[in-house]
């Protein structure tokens, strides 16, 4: 909790919850945090990077919260956060993360003013480039304020969405951006998302050793005109283990193996088995009520369509083991598939998300439980900052 911030607010109104509430009295729906879980999590991801010799900069537009963020520096030894608008990068400048990349290219003039001048506030900053004539406009901004900006040049490895495809382009983006004022060439950006939800092991792999291949010619490329990478980032929560251990890249940039959806949790690991059942933990759930049960056979919850996203699925109700099932909603009520009759009106249901990020980003909080008790409560703070 930032001290100080819940002073005066009001349960039901202003927050879901306050520290010191039993978990059974918070308002919902809302975004519960199982602390344990989480803590768990962020200590693992710290552990593994280690072990691989590589560093993890977290992907903080999974959670948008500066709160979560801190924690993942201080028990999983995070380096840094990537974020992928300005808005969200000033945030967490904001709110004292020193090192935020926009894992994204910077091309709008206003965003490019913005950008050059989170440096003045002592963050080191970082963007994405994969046009020769955004490095023109970053320098004019860096210039005009008389500060720095990193370049990662941007490959597309896969995911088909930015950057560029040979080494050749990588070298003449990189040689523009070392040669310009107020620049500096610090490496490459290599993410590969497009591979992240296969569900098999072997499918992910497969996908990933192309990238490496492509990404380690760029590095030689570069080594080749005396230009070296303090950053070849990439690597998410579906592929973390294969850039880890490749030799090319040395900076992770993972992010929903903190809070855990039920998409990613269908995908499998190398020995066949749910990633959600053994190498990570749900720690991130909607918390709904059931608010009617006039039907015998369904329960109508207040967890709808404008408490998460659906876009990967709809939600899967957690820790039960009986026929107890989300199965459609609309926008204020979530329909649940009762056919026992084993719910009543204002129990509650713990749900996990389809996919967290974008149901993060409908809540303005989180309520951190341990123990049967409120703990924490934290904004989501770049709630919304998608410019």
């Amino acid at each position: 909790m930032l001290d100080g911030k819940l002073d005066g607010l009001e349960v039901g109104y202003d927050v879901p919850a306050l520290p010191g509430m039993d978990e059974a009295d918070i308002q919902t729906p809302c975004l519960v945090l199982d602390l344990d879980a989480l803590e768990r999590n962020i200590k693992k991801m710290g552990r593994l990077a280690k072990e691989m010799g590589v560093r993890h900069r977290i992907h903080a537009k999974m959670h948008k919260s500066v709160d979560v963020a801190k924690l993942q520096a201080q028990l999983g030894d995070s380096v840094g956060v990537c974020c992928q608008k300005v808005s969200e990068a000033e945030v967490f400048v904001r709110g004292g993360i020193k090192d935020v990349l926009v894992s994204n290219e910077v091309t709008d003039p206003v965003k490019i003013d913005r950008l050059a001048r989170l440096p003045l506030r002592g963050a080191r900053i970082l963007c994405c480039v994969d046009d020769p004539e955004n490095v023109a406009a970053l320098s004019e901004a860096a210039q005009k304020h008389g500060t720095q900006i990193e370049c990662l040049v941007e490959i597309d490895c896969g995911a088909g969405r930015c950057g560029v495809s040979s080494t050749q382009d990588v070298v003449n983006i990189a040689k523009l951006i070392e040669a310009a004022d107020g620049l500096k060439f610090s490496g490459i950006q290599a993410y590969q998302g497009a591979m992240q939800h296969m569900d098999l092991y072997e499918d992910r792999k497969a996908k990933i050793d192309v990238a490496v291949e492509q990404v380690g010619n760029a590095v030689q490329g570069l080594k080749s005109i005396g230009l070296d990478c303090d950053i070849v980032g990439g690597g998410g929560t579906g592929s973390y283990y294969f850039e880890g251990t490749s030799g090319v890249y040395n900076e992770l940039q993972c992010g929903s193996y903190a809070f855990m959806d039920a998409d990613y949790g269908r995908i499998l690991d190398k020995d066949g088995k749910r990633i959600d059942q053994g190498e990570w933990e749900n720690a991130l759930f909607i918390l709904t009520t059931v608010m009617s049960h006039a039907k015998a056979d369904l329960a109508v919850v207040d967890a709808g369509l404008k408490a998460q996203s659906v876009d990967s699925g709809l939600p899967v109700v957690f820790g039960r083991d009986d026929a107890v099932e989300y199965f459609k909603c609309s926008d204020e009520h979530g329909v649940v598939k009762d056919p026992d009759g084993v719910l009543k009106v204002n129990d509650k249901l713990r749900l996990v998300p389809g996919h967290c990020d974008p149901t993060c980003n409908v809540h303005d909080w989180y309520v951190g439980v341990r123990n049967g008790k409120v703990e924490q409560v934290w904004p989501v703070s770049a709630r919304g900052k998608a410019y």
